[in-house]
Order: C-alpha cells, then sequence, then structure tokens
C-alpha cells in the first residue's frame, strides 16, 4: 500500500510531538564512538539531533515512509545515514550501543515478541528508548476506530479496524526486567497540548492514527470517512478555545 504519511500534515504540531523526543533522549547516556540506531526516525531532522547529543561514530535511521524520507537527505553525513525499512523485521547482524525509537513502536504489532529483539539487538551495556503513544483510550482514539466499523466503510477496509498493541507502562517494566535488562526507567505522561479549538484535534490525527485507515481507502471514501469521524468526534470534545487535549505517552529507557 503506498505511504498515507504527509510530512506537512505532521508537522502542523512539530512543537508538541517534539517535546516527547527531547524528554526521551534526555534519559540517554552519552555513547561516544558507539553506534545507534533510531526506528521510526521520520524526515531525520530529529535523527540528526540525536546522533549529535549521544556523540555516536555511526547512526541510522530507519523508516518505512517513502515520503518522510525524501528530507532525510538534508540531514545525512557526518556518520549519519537513512535507509528504508521496517520495526517488525529488526534483526541487526551486529549490535548496537543505542537502540531508539520516538513515536514509533506502537505501530508494530505483538510486543511481547517485539521488545526481546529490540534487546537482542543491543550490545552489552547498550541502552534502549522507546517512546510511544498510549492515548488509545481518548474519544479521538476511539471514535476513529468505531467508524471505521461502519458502513461504507467496514466493506472497503474489508472489515479491518486497528488494533493497538501497546500495554501498561507495568507490563514493559516486568517484561524488560524478565530480559535481564540492569536498569531501567519507564513512565506514563501526561502532555498537554493547547489546540486553538476543538477542531484541530482532526488535524493532529490525521497525521498520525488516521493515516492507517487513510492507506487502506480509495480517497472518495476516506474523505466520506474523514467527514463521519468529525461528526461523530466534535460533540464529545468541549467547545473551548484553546482546547486542551491530554496527551498521554510511555517513555522507556533500560540498559543492558
Amino acid at each position: 500500500m503506498p505511504s498515507a504519511w504527509n510530512p506537512t500534515q505532521y508537522d502542523r504540531f512539530r512543537d508538541e510531538r517534539s517535546q516527547p523526543f527531547f524528554d526521551l533522549l534526555g534519559l540517554v547516556q552519552p555513547i561516544p564512538g558507539g553506534r545507534a540506531i533510531d526506528l521510526g526516525c521520520g524526515t531525520g531532522e530529529l535523527t540528526k539531533v540525536l546522533h549529535e547529543r549521544v556523540q555516536a561514530r555511526a547512526t541510522i535511521g530507519l523508516d518505512n515512509s517513502e515520503t518522510m524520507l525524501e528530507r532525510s537527505h538534508e540531514f545525512a553525513g557526518n556518520g549519519l545515514s537513512f535507509k528504508l525499512g521496517t520495526i517488525v523485521r529488526f534483526a541487526p547482524r551486529k549490535p548496537f550501543d543505542l537502540v531508539f525509537s520516538n513515536a514509533a513502536v506502537q505501530w508494530a504489532p505483538d510486543h511481547a515478541g517485539l521488545f526481546p529483539r529490540l534487546v537482542a539487538g543491543l550490545a552489552d551495556g547498550g541502552q534502549l528508548a522507546v517512546q510511544m503513544p498510549a492515548n488509545h483510550d481518548y474519544p479521538s482514539h476511539i471514535v476513529a476506530h468505531e467508524v471505521a466499523g461502519e458502513e461504507p466503510f467496514r466493506a472497503e477496509l474489508a472489515g479491518y479496524t486497528r488494533q493497538v498493541p501497546v500495554q501498561a507502562p507495568e507490563w514493559y517494566a516486568s517484561l524488560l526486567d524478565g530480559l535481564g535488562m540492569r536498569e531501567q526507567h519507564v513512565r506514563l505522561q501526561v502532555y498537554g497540548h493547547h489546540l486553538a479549538s476543538r477542531g484541530d484535534v482532526v488535524e493532529w490525527v490525521k497525521g498520525t492514527v488516521l493515516t492507517d485507515y487513510q492507506q487502506r481507502m480509495r480517497p472518495e471514501v476516506f474523505a466520506a470517512y474523514l467527514a463521519r469521524y468529525r461528526e461523530r468526534l466534535l460533540p464529545l470534545l468541549a467547545e473551548a478555545k484553546p482546547y486542551f487535549y491530554p496527551f498521554k505517552r510511555i517513555l522507556i529507557w533500560a540498559k543492558k
């Protein structure tokens, strides 16, 4: 399926989306002369910050969206490179000193199987740093999946609705401990975003959650889906300007 990721749409809330990256990066210890990989690197702009801050000798930015990677050449060089690939096939032949992923692994299924592979890709003393949204119980996300189950969208999607793989923070803490990680920091954090109006919540999810349905629908059907989504969602949100959008995220750091 063609990628529905749109860098312009995603960057409409650039500052809000960037803050969790910097919070996660703040947990990471420098790896002078080491190797790092950024899984789900997007355009690569923040990967360049990661590369420089951790003092890596070599960093790879990996993403499965060609449209997001189109800008990555602007940031490549001095040990930083980018490639097209997917998190679900992550199994490096040579381990990394840092496996980093900001707002990406929520798209990968089966976290019980994924996280052991992420840990296996670490060298001794290596670090795992992951940030992922955990807002799947908020109306903006619940309604997206409910509308996908309505006709004619259900038929267009052949019955597909997104299954969220994200677990509770303590689940990840227990898993990492069982995988032998010597140190860890796992927390749930609520990021409060002041959007211009409740209508901007639709614009927010158009850049992320709704892309999963957009890439599976013909454009005219997705346009109808979006209208129905807006119709159902907005009455559930307070009519306030600005609109306060609380967004939960899980931040994970662990050392092997």
